[in-house]
């Protein structure tokens, strides 16, 4: 009951944090606007994260166990390259909603958060490694596993800086299947260069 709490806490927090940021700006939100409007003291605040950069990138952090939890819905058995091609369109998709979208274009535009957003490439690597290597039973093909999620987070990375400037008609989901095409390409021509030598 008291972890309950404490989550809701902390989601309030979280919640109230992020509307005020996309009303006012980051850098115009102070804690203890964050801390009055989640009706909480500035202390509590402290007592669940350390910065006002801490609140937004929690929340990203939601992001990396939605694709984990759609990695592991895989059918058994399914190539890892086909798991979490379905598991980031999965996850990008249910991502993008309108909130999300403003959230991002947030990070985007505040120097303080975009500095540190790469970051969340780093950790999102991690949650997908540890992913995929739980579907993997054979310790030999673990380092394949880590292999592929640091391929996936690179097509995110290639993914995120031509959002901007796609076709505004071009689904998300045909949108992210096109940049895992190019990458699945471009590898295998890579492999092929090196084969030729």
């Amino acid at each position: 009951m008291r972890e309950r709490k404490r989550r809701q806490t902390r989601e309030r927090i979280s919640e109230a944090a992020m509307t005020l940021f996309l009303e006012r700006g980051f850098e115009a939100t102070t804690v203890d606007d964050i801390a009055a409007a989640a009706d909480v003291s500035k202390r509590s605040f402290f007592d669940y994260f350390a910065t006002k950069e801490d609140v937004v990138f929690a929340w990203q952090d939601n992001f990396g166990t939605a694709l984990a939890a759609a990695v592991a819905a895989r059918p058994p058995g399914e190539p890892l390259t086909q798991v979490v091609e379905e598991a980031l369109v999965e996850a990008v998709i249910a991502a993008t909603q309108p909130r999300a979208m403003a959230i991002g274009e947030l990070i985007h535009a505040t120097p303080a958060l975009g500095a540190r957003d790469q970051l969340k490439y780093a950790r999102l690597e991690q949650t997908l490694a540890a992913a995929l290597a739980d579907r993997v039973t054979d310790d030999a093909d673990k380092p394949r596993a880590r292999l592929i999620a640091m391929v996936t987070i690179g097509a995110m990375r290639i993914g995120g800086e031509g959002w901007r400037s796609r076709p505004q008609s071009e689904s998300i989901e045909s949108y992210v299947r096109k940049i895992f095409r190019t990458v699945w390409t471009q590898l295998g021509e890579l492999s092929r260069d090196r084969g030729g030598r």
